[in-house]
């Protein structure tokens, strides 16, 4: 049942049995309906997921109600609104089931004691926060770089499996462009294999 969790765990650390009985006791496993929430904006951020099936799309609503996708996650991805999570706060973000999914909970408190008894988890902890922020860097900077065009052709790179399960508007909402000015992308990248 832990099977994906367990060897997403085990890219960076190795756990005894006992050791990963014990974490997997942590674990609440919540089934999510698409469009269904996993925490909004002003709610206090109490849990790391891990998404087990399904798709999740964490994002930002401002004052006018344009939404900006910051991150999507797929299976055997883990998501949450990262700097409220480690300090307790309001969430900042929403996270949305983009469609039918299954995670795997761990509340704050729960990972907290887990540092404790299994000091390893805070290396496995450790990477993860630190390749999300690698991630965002380079998004970053790709954002102040590259054209539209060339971060879209990015994103399929980087994330083939999310850009066929994610709505176009969705994916122009990760790149800050707008729905339309992606069609456009897409059609002129069309012609240009048409051309070729």
């Amino acid at each position: 049942m832990h099977e994906l969790i367990l060897k997403n765990i085990s890219k960076h650390i190795n756990l005894t049995p006992e050791e990963e009985a014990h974490f997997v006791g942590f674990l609440k496993q919540k089934q999510v309906s698409k469009k269904d929430f996993i925490l909004k904006e002003g709610q206090i951020c109490k849990e790391i997921n891990f998404v087990e099936s399904g798709t999740l799309r964490a994002f930002y609503l401002d004052k006018t109600g344009k939404e900006s996708t910051i991150m999507f996650a797929v299976a055997d991805w883990w998501v949450t609104d990262m700097f409220c999570f480690v300090n307790e706060q309001a969430a900042m973000l929403n996270i949305e089931a983009i469609e039918d999914s299954c995670i795997l909970q761990l509340q704050k408190e729960d990972l907290d004691r887990l540092y404790l008894s299994v000091p390893k988890f805070e290396r496995f902890f450790r990477i993860i926060m630190q390749n999300a922020y690698i991630r965002e860097q380079l998004r970053v900077i790709q954002e102040l770089s590259l054209s539209a065009e060339e971060r879209y052709h990015n994103f399929l790179i980087k994330y083939p499996k999310v850009a066929q399960q994610v709505k176009q508007k969705q994916i122009a909402s990760y790149l800050g462009i707008t729905p339309e000015f992606l069609s456009m992308i897409r059609g002129n990248k069309g012609k240009k294999k048409i051309i070729s």
